[in-house]
């Protein structure tokens, strides 16, 4: 009897808390800590957004726009004297050699427009190393096409092949420059700029 009374008694000291936090309302709900920092570290770094260019800055490059009118040109030109070429037919080299002509005097026009526009000075350390070497290339392009209009006609392959050395200068300048100052991808340095 004396151990049911004591079991009892065990019992009732036991509930008395339990019944009295049972009473008792819950405590706010706090929501569950994350580790942010860890939640940080896995999420991807956000991509940095390229500095607008100035205005004189943009300036240079709308000339590389006008320039690369002219320079599409002459890359018609050169491939049409590669094409007659191919189908050794004369008078067609001779026509193709005609229109290379022509283009290249159409091509000095656009090239000298955007080249008024492109100062290098606009840049700043490396950058403007690069704005530099592509403004020598349209230099060059440009000081080579009254030669490409009067032997054209005369020798076709041999003016195709001496401007189509140039241009290959210029997309390599060009490229650098689109990829390294504008942070563009090889891809989309390499397409033609769009018509300002």
């Amino acid at each position: 009897m004396n151990h049911l009374v004591r079991c009892a008694c065990l019992v009732a000291v036991v509930a008395t808390p339990l019944r009295i936090r049972a009473q008792e309302p819950p405590p706010p709900s706090t929501p569950p800590q994350t580790d942010t920092a860890h939640r940080a570290e896995s999420l991807p770094p956000a991509p940095l957004r390229p500095i607008e260019p100035s205005a004189d800055q943009q300036r240079y490059l709308r000339g590389i726009r006008t320039a690369a009118r002219g320079v599409a040109q002459l890359r018609t030109g050169v491939d049409g004297v590669a094409r007659a070429e191919a189908s050794r037919d004369t008078i067609r080299l001779k026509r193709a050699g005609r229109l290379l002509a022509g283009f290249c005097g159409t091509a000095r026009t656009f090239m000298a427009q955007g080249r008024t526009g492109m100062s290098p000075t606009v840049y700043e350390d490396s950058a403007r190393v690069k704005a530099r070497r592509l403004t020598l290339q349209v230099d060059s392009l440009i000081k080579a096409m009254p030669a490409c209009e009067s032997d054209a006609v005369k020798a076709p392959t041999r003016t195709a092949a001496g401007v189509l050395g140039r241009l290959k200068s210029y997309e390599v300048a060009l490229q650098d420059f689109r990829t390294s100052v504008l942070g563009l991808p090889p891809s989309a340095a390499t397409a033609q700029p769009q018509k300002s």
